[in-house]
């Protein structure tokens, strides 16, 4: 593999560059490839593979398994990932845990709950602003789990203490987290959401808490979709607390 190199020891350099181009399918990583070479100084020349058999003859001569492919100096490069690193960028490994998700969330549901007390009230900082944030969450994080409600309730079943003994609960929760959060927004109908997120949010903050602390499994967390690379841990954990205190917040109002 090539080593990092600046970006100004490759100022106006050639790099040659082959990727699929084709009526039916334009290859979005020979894209990012193209523009990652010329926004580090590149001229990029810039060979399209138009047919399956070109870019099965391609990759056959020059023993590769996928393209696109990037040269500099005659050199192989490899393919975008091969390239990031090549110019010293961090690509992580597949399947490595994240909290992007997570973050990204909250900060969007953050941004939306002080633009709607902007909204209504011409103040940023005000208590329904607190709760909006954490009603949008609950939102947010519940239309994570519907995406694919199969593969969420799948890993769900794999720590939360309930859905192991009620397998149905897993299909249940992400609708009654999506309706909590509805209800707290509007701050209608009270008598039905604060127990719904009361409850689930206990359950929720019992099973992390046993899975995490006690039983100290390293597990991936469902919370935002059955396909994340979240880790089970204290994001998970302060996803079902923020129910549970918002539960409680309604309920003394």
């Amino acid at each position: 593999m090539a080593t990092s190199t600046s970006t100004s020891e490759h100022a106006n350099k050639q790099a040659s560059l082959y990727r699929m181009v084709m009526d039916k399918h334009l290859c979005p990583y020979g894209l990012k490839s193209k523009d990652l070479l010329e926004r580090n100084g590149f001229e990029v020349d810039d060979h399209h593979l138009t047919s399956r058999d070109e870019t099965e003859a391609f990759k056959s001569k020059h023993d590769v398994e996928t393209t696109p492919q990037t040269f500099i100096d005659g050199q192989r490069i490899g393919g975008y990932d091969e390239l990031r690193e090549h110019f010293g960028e961090d690509v992580p490994e597949e399947g490595a845990t994240s909290y992007k998700p997570v973050v990204a969330i909250f900060a969007t549901a953050a941004l939306m709950a002080l633009a709607t007390s902007w909204a209504a009230y011409g103040e940023l900082l005000t208590v329904r602003a607190a709760e909006w944030f954490i009603a949008m969450s609950m939102c947010i994080l519940a239309i994570q789990k519907l995406q694919d409600l199969e593969s969420f309730s799948t890993m769900f079943l794999n720590y939360d203490l309930l859905a192991q003994k009620v397998v149905r609960y897993g299909y249940i929760y992400p609708f009654g987290e999506a309706l909590a959060g509805i209800l707290m927004i509007a701050g209608a109908l009270t008598w039905l959401s604060v127990p719904v997120a009361l409850f689930i949010g206990t359950v929720g903050a019992v099973s992390v808490f046993k899975a995490v602390y006690i039983d100290k499994r390293e597990i991936k967390c469902a919370c935002v979709g059955g396909n994340s690379n979240v880790p089970l841990g204290f994001v998970s954990l302060t996803e079902n607390l923020m129910m549970i205190a918002m539960a409680l917040w309604m309920m003394m109002k």
